[in-house]
């Protein structure tokens, strides 16, 4: 889901809302979007900076506002648009509502589906966001001047991994249902195709392809999210199929070699190098142009060492610095502070791109 991609470079609350405005904007036929907080007062405000105008727009819908407030994920349509609840905490809800300037067809149940996943989605994001800021304001008070300990970079991030967890039961227990049983009402249909028209079979099995097409996405954002493999089998396991799904999904070759990594580490520790190994091939997919890779992942007495190497393109290591969001080496050099390890690059023009890492 291009979404989820997109909100993970938020740096705030409001960037967020306003990813996920834009993407209902590019998908849906609506015209308008605003994101609003409804209080338990029942009070509205607007997240986005759209000023009055805005308010007096979504006036004549404050009833349908506050009948989607039950519930995340619930929609309430009308005639020009909907609205879809994203989010809540204790004393607010988050909602987005869509308008148009035309009266607009009912949602399809595949444009249900999807709303649906984005609310879920948004929600986890909406508290990770909320409880980052509770936790930075509690630790300015604790200690002015360090906002950014080691021990509250390994907190973030395990609450990140709990929501994500989360999520990807979500996503699986719901939507992936749903999705299965619309596929399965689709074979029925086709199995008495000789009721309808050749065109209405045609277009039926193509529905019946994109659904199935859905489900390999969600399946593949579920393990995204939660890499069951790695709590089963634990991390070389977990690292080798990712390996394996790069390959299959790109241009180049990938050396995973291990050695004879026998450190055990706890949960955490596992699923943070997962999380860093997998965006050093992130990075390499969208950046690079190599054709092979190198990972190694060793202990070395108390250290555990990962080392990543590739052939492609490299960067001029004076720009790589101004580029590091871009490339996601900030999340790794984060996840690399957490873990109180140290991380050295060594890249130029022609010459590919090589990480050390060693905790």
């Amino acid at each position: 889901m291009k979404y989820t991609s997109r909100i993970r470079k938020a740096g705030s609350l409001k960037q967020m809302m306003a990813e996920l405005k834009s993407t209902i904007l590019e998908v849906l036929k609506v015209s308008r979007a605003y994101c609003l907080v409804v209080h338990e007062s029942g009070r509205i405000e607007m997240v986005d900076d759209d000023g009055d105008g805005g308010l007096l727009e979504i006036a004549p819908y404050e009833k349908d506002i506050l009948n989607a407030v039950t519930e995340i994920g619930k929609i309430v349509e009308f005639d020009k648009g909907f609205v879809l609840t994203v989010g809540e905490t204790n004393r607010r809800k988050y909602v987005i509502i869509c308008l148009s300037v035309i009266k607009t067809p009912k949602l399809t149940r595949d444009e249900i589906s999807w709303l649906n996943s984005l609310a879920f989605y948004t929600n986890v994001t909406v508290e990770n966001f909320l409880k980052i800021e509770e936790l930075m304001e509690r630790l300015e008070k604790a200690e002015e001047g360090n906002s950014n300990p080691a021990w509250l970079k390994k907190l973030l991030f395990a609450i990140e991994e709990k929501q994500r967890s989360n999520l990807a039961k979500d996503l699986h227990d719901s939507v992936l249902q749903d999705l299965i049983s619309l596929k399965r009402q689709c074979e029925l249909v086709l199995e008495e195709s000789g009721q309808y028209p050749a065109a209405t079979i045609e277009k039926i099995q193509s529905m019946n392809q994109n659904i199935l097409d859905i489900i390999h996405m969600t399946r593949e954002t579920c393990q995204e999210l939660r890499p069951q493999i790695l709590y089963d089998l634990g991390l070389v396991k977990a690292v080798s199929k990712l390996v394996a799904q790069y390959e299959e999904q790109c241009n180049f070759q990938i050396r995973f070699n291990t050695g004879n990594f026998n450190k055990q580490l706890d949960i955490n520790m596992q699923l943070n190098l997962y999380r860093i190994i997998q965006e050093l091939l992130s990075n390499a997919r969208k950046h690079s142009n190599a054709k092979q890779i190198l990972i190694m992942l060793v202990n070395i007495r108390e250290k555990i060492v990962l080392h990543y190497e590739d052939d492609g393109v490299g960067i001029d290591e004076e720009l790589l610095y101004a580029k590091t969001e871009s490339m996601g080496l900030s999340g790794i050099r984060e996840r690399v502070k957490a873990l109180d390890g140290e991380m050295k690059i060594e890249t130029s023009p022609g010459n590919g791109f090589r990480v050390l890492i060693e905790i």
